[in-house]
């Protein structure tokens, strides 16, 4: 509040500055990156070097496609379009972004050397698409290929040994099997039959088509620049040098532009919020963290974020003991991992939720651990390509004997204690325990299906069918009522509002991790009505005589 004055009057000169002259009527915006949902957390400083250039996340974009909505100046938008590998969820809340643009009344325009799958899933949610000279309209459509690394172990002298509660529990599949099993190959299908029919949904809404000339059209692809147009599959083929000309008008970027747009005066940052909290990467036991170097190329577990149960747990506190946050959207992007950890987490969360309203946006995947999380919200959003579900366990570890001896390493154990070496790399389980570790994925299986069953009020009979590790598209989600609704980070923050009884304009805040130790919190205390007070007084005076005699028992001996 002591910096508002400044921030202000800040403000205030800016604004004198942007109106003289008038901005660019086009903007152009180069996506040529997967763009992260959320803006990365600031790096400590001596990372900041390493990081590369910072990346433009889908709510900046999002604030900037807002900026842009509220000034009429500009009169629309061109999406240069690269080739990038993200998730169909990620690439459902960029759809969003431009359809909300265009209902403003601006027009926002797909221009690209060539289009992906992913690429003309985003443009047909565009007015106009346009093609560079010679680029082309590639095959459309989804494919998975798994790699299954069980004989290539073997000759380097590794193996895995894992158990799991079903066939469908296939995250173990690459390391234990040597192809496909049914249920691997049934799972895909239908994830993939999800996606495509969201992709020929998308295609027939921007190609004016029916559902079989969308199919068709997909079907029928790749198109070269000689026949796109005629195919109708794009309205145009240009270079980018020509785009002004198409347009009317001047295309600049969004740094050029931005210094010409008004910025709405800035906020006093008090009063009520609705907190964020994110879990995004696998979930570990210990603190979250991320690579100090983003990878060129993304590397399993060596590129991703973690997120730690120490660090979720110390924000869920500060959250739930925040008066100021008056309700809670927890972001979920994460695959799973830790059983111990992902159980410390939804027990924090879960004291959030009996404090204030929690809703949970789920991102491009949150299953297994990643669900488990999700359980605490009073409310579930997720995309139509999110991937979710995966309620199951399994147990195992990779065997290194076999290597040890080819390389001619001689290792010797010593232990004491009958199972003290169960988990040891040297050797597979033996029967017995195999048996063991079953024993204990049952039960962790059984505590899971107890916990989901609960959030969702779904009978066990009901969920067994659905769960077994099984994995479902946000949409699939939807109609098996692990989801209660399909949208993304507005959709929820929406509803956060509303079961909070906020306004509109109550801002989402992303608190930063407490620097020091917060210790767990009490339950909260229900409020009584006056029939409260009367029966819990009537339970005291039933309690008054043991703890008045227990007052007086004679103790120990010395």
């Amino acid at each position: 509040m002591l910096l508002y004055p400044f921030r202000w009057l800040w403000w205030l000169v800016s604004s004198i500055r942007r109106s003289i002259g008038k901005p660019p009527p086009y903007v152009v915006f180069v996506l040529e990156d997967a763009l992260p949902a959320l803006p990365d957390p600031p790096r400590p400083f001596w990372q900041r070097p390493f990081a590369g250039r910072p990346r433009v996340s889908v709510r900046e974009l999002g604030e900037r496609f807002e900026a842009i909505r509220k000034d009429s100046r500009i009169k629309g938008v061109v999406l240069h379009l690269r080739r990038f590998d993200t998730s169909m969820a990620l690439l459902q809340d960029l759809r969003e972004l431009v359809q909300d643009l265009r209902s403003s009344g601006k027009r926002v325009v797909a221009w690209a050397t060539s289009y992906t799958t992913a690429t003309y899933y985003l443009a047909c949610a565009c007015d106009e698409i346009l093609l560079m000279p010679a680029g082309m309209v590639e095959g459309l459509g989804f494919g998975n290929t798994a790699a299954f690394l069980a004989d290539g172990l073997a000759r380097v002298g590794l193996s895995a040994d894992f158990i799991q509660v079903s066939p469908y529990k296939s995250a173990a599949d690459p390391l234990t099997k040597t192809g496909m099993t049914p249920e691997y190959r049934e799972q895909v299908t239908w994830v993939l039959d999800s996606l495509y029919s969201d992709l020929a949904g998308a295609v027939a809404e921007g190609r004016r088509l029916d559902g079989a000339g969308a199919r068709d059209l997909i079907d029928a692809a790749p198109y070269g620049d000689d026949v796109a147009v005629a195919k109708h599959v794009v309205d145009g083929v240009l270079t980018e040098e020509d785009l002004p000309a198409r347009l009317g008008g001047e295309v600049a970027s969004w740094e050029r532009a931005a210094r010409k747009m008004r910025v709405p005066a800035p906020k006093l940052r008090a009063g009520k919020y609705v907190a964020l909290i994110r879990i995004e990467g696998t979930i570990l036991d210990g603190r979250s963290g991320r690579s100090p170097v983003r990878p060129p190329v993304n590397v399993p577990l060596l590129g991703d974020e973690r997120a730690g149960d120490l660090t979720v747990v110390q924000l869920a506190r500060q959250v739930a003991s925040d008066r100021r946050a008056a309700a809670v959207v927890l972001f979920v992007d994460s695959r799973g991992g830790s059983s111990t950890a992902s159980e410390a987490m939804r027990h924090a969360l879960a004291v959030v939720a009996a404090r204030k309203p929690l809703v949970v946006v789920m991102g491009s995947v949150a299953a297994s651990g990643g669900y488990d999380v999700a359980m605490p919200g009073a409310w579930v959003v997720a995309r139509p390509g999110t991937l979710t579900g995966s309620i199951g366990v399994l147990g195992g570890k990779i065997v290194t004997g076999q290597l040890f001896n080819m390389l001619s390493v001689n290792r010797e154990t010593i232990a004491v204690g009958k199972h003290s070496t169960m988990n040891t790399d040297e050797r597979p389980y033996s029967e017995e325990e195999r048996e063991l570790l079953r024993r204990e994925i049952g039960r962790l299986y059984s505590g899971f299906l107890d916990v989901v069953a609960a959030a969702r009020k779904m009978p066990r009979g009901e969920l067994d069918q659905i769960a077994q590790g099984k994995v479902w598209t946000g949409r699939q989600a939807v109609e098996r009522k692990l989801v209660d609704e399909l949208g993304g980070l507005d959709t929820g923050l929406k509803k956060a509002r509303d079961l909070a009884r906020l306004s509109s304009s109550v801002p989402l805040r992303e608190p930063r991790g407490a620097r020091r130790y917060v210790a767990p919190l009490a339950a909260p205390v229900p409020a009584l009505s006056w029939i409260g007070y009367l029966l819990e007084g009537v339970k005291l005076l039933n309690r008054a005589p043991a703890l008045a005699v227990a007052e007086y028992l004679p103790g120990d001996p010395m």
